[in-house]
């Protein structure tokens, strides 16, 4: 990806902006379906900016091209937050956003890699992302290619037994190249992770299955660059997990720390707020 930034300062900023603009045009989409992911997409936004506008080595003109960095949501419901920003790079026009969930479109409530350009895993069935990652990874060896598998998953995604499968997998073939980006915000669709299934301590037990594992906060965008920009080396023999501290519905006050608004719908005067408060955020 071109650099995009003279100074450190305009990076950060940048990034900031963008996460921004993800929310508000997740509010915007959602308003089309009546019904989506706010809370799991902006606890993200930051997440997706950074490793859009900064980490992941794409070329828009060029989806398949074979030595792109790969990017597989585990979480695929926060689509919604990936898709505007897709846009933004120049993987697909802007206005087919406008057919978001509509009969038809290519833009569902799950990414389908075989009708977006820019995705690289149909993912939607939680837990099968890291797998993938592992797979993708591997392929990278044996291709004797450079690039990095980075795969997004949720602390309630951890419940599933097939991630530490993979997990266990990633550190036994030695996948330096693959690195796990955990959404820690402490909520799934039917209450506070820890009460439904508790899955901590996180990093105690990544560690234990072999993985470098780096602490920040997920909404620091200065932090999060810090972090990617200091991963070991793409030919390392040990997989990074990647624990992102950070807060469901981020960035709306009615919304942050709620479960309730994992899956949801808005209405006209809660749309305002929202967007005055995403607008007037720092």
């Amino acid at each position: 990806m071109t650099n995009l930034f003279s100074t450190t300062t305009d990076k950060v900023e940048l990034i900031k902006e963008k996460a921004k603009m993800s929310r508000l045009e997740t509010i915007r989409l959602i308003s089309y379906a009546k019904s989506g992911h706010y809370g799991s997409s902006f606890s993200s936004s930051e997440i997706f900016s950074t490793l859009y506008y900064h980490v992941l080595n794409y070329d828009p003109k060029n989806p398949q091209w074979k030595s792109r960095d790969r990017f597989v949501m585990g979480k695929g419901h926060s689509a919604v937050g990936v898709y505007p920003i897709l846009a933004d790079v120049g993987f697909f026009p802007k206005k087919e956003l406008d057919t978001y969930t509509q009969l038809g479109s290519a833009f569902g409530d799950h990414p389908d890699m075989n009708k977006i350009k820019g995705i690289d895993f149909s993912s939607g069935s939680i837990g099968h992302g890291l797998s993938v990652g592992v797979g993708m990874s591997l392929g990278a060896r044996v291709d004797e290619e450079k690039y990095r598998s980075f795969i997004l998953m949720g602390d309630g995604e951890l419940q599933e037994g097939q991630v530490w499968e993979a997990a266990m997998s990633a550190a036994s073939f030695k996948l330096g190249n693959l690195v796990a980006i955990v959404d820690n915000n402490k909520v799934t669709v039917d209450g506070v992770t820890e009460e439904l299934m508790n899955v901590n301590p996180i990093k105690d037990k990544w560690e234990s299955f072999g993985w470098n594992v780096v602490d920040v906060d997920g909404h620091d965008v200065e932090a999060l660059i810090e972090v990617f920009e200091n991963l070991p080396p793409v030919e390392s023999d040990v997989p990074t997990m990647i624990l992102c501290d950070t807060v469901a519905g981020k960035g709306v006050s009615f919304m942050e720390h709620g479960f309730e608004w994992h899956v949801a719908n808005l209405g006209e005067d809660d749309i305002k707020k929202a967007i005055a408060e995403i607008e007037g955020g720092n």
